[in-house]
Formats: structure tokens, C-alpha cells, sequence
């Protein structure tokens, strides 16, 4: 029976780890088991980044719409109140764009759910 070396492969597979895990920090970016390693951390990290970023711009979008409807006379926990009881739907995002680039707009909806 022919013996089967798997060095090629092996070479090749070890490359794309290391290749995908350039730029990491001390070994992590250039030794295999280190890179792998850090490869899957990096992908946890990722993926708890990516819902993590969800909450960060809603707070973020509260915020800009807080600061926004206070100088118009209101709070926000007020400001929103008024605009479930008017069943009016635009969602935060929309409401923090107004706010930052057509204030006169936003000024409008906080006048008509007063």
C-alpha cells in the first residue's frame, strides 16, 4: 500500500489561518496553534459585536432625540408617550436623522404630538 503525506495540504491550510489572523498581536498573527486560537476568539467576539452594536445606536439614537425634543419643551420619555398615543409611527432611527439634519421637520412632528 502507497503511504499518503499530507504535508502539502497541511502547509496549505496552516497559510490561510495565519494569512486570515495577520495583523494580530504578538504570536497570535504568525504562529498556527496561536492563530487558531485567536481566530476563535476573534470570531466570538464578532458575533457578540454584532448584536452588541444594535443597542449601542438605539441608546445612541435616544440620546440625539432626547437632547433634540428638550429644546423644544419636552422630555423624552414624554416625547414618546405622545407620539403612541398619536399612533404615529417612525421609528428612533428616523426620528434621530430629522433631529440632525432637518430640525424644522422635526420641530413639526413635536408640535403636532403636543
Amino acid at each position: 500500500m502507497v503511504r499518503v503525506k499530507r504535508g502539502l495540504q497541511t502547509k496549505k491550510r496552516h497559510n490561510n489561518v495565519i494569512a486570515r489572523a495577520k495583523g494580530f498581536r504578538m504570536m497570535n498573527g504568525n504562529v498556527f496553534s496561536r492563530a487558531k486560537n485567536a481566530l476563535m476568539k476573534a470570531g466570538t467576539n464578532a458575533y457578540i459585536g454584532r448584536r452588541l452594536k444594535k443597542r449601542d445606536f438605539r441608546g445612541l439614537w435616544t440620546i440625539r432625540i432626547n437632547n433634540a425634543v428638550r429644546e423644544l419643551g419636552l422630555n423624552y420619555s414624554t416625547f414618546i408617550n405622545l407620539l403612541y398615543k398619536k399612533n404615529v409611527k417612525i421609528d428612533r432611527k428616523a426620528l434621530s436623522n430629522l433631529a440632525i439634519s432637518h430640525p424644522a421637520v422635526f420641530a413639526k412632528i413635536v408640535d403636532f404630538v403636543k
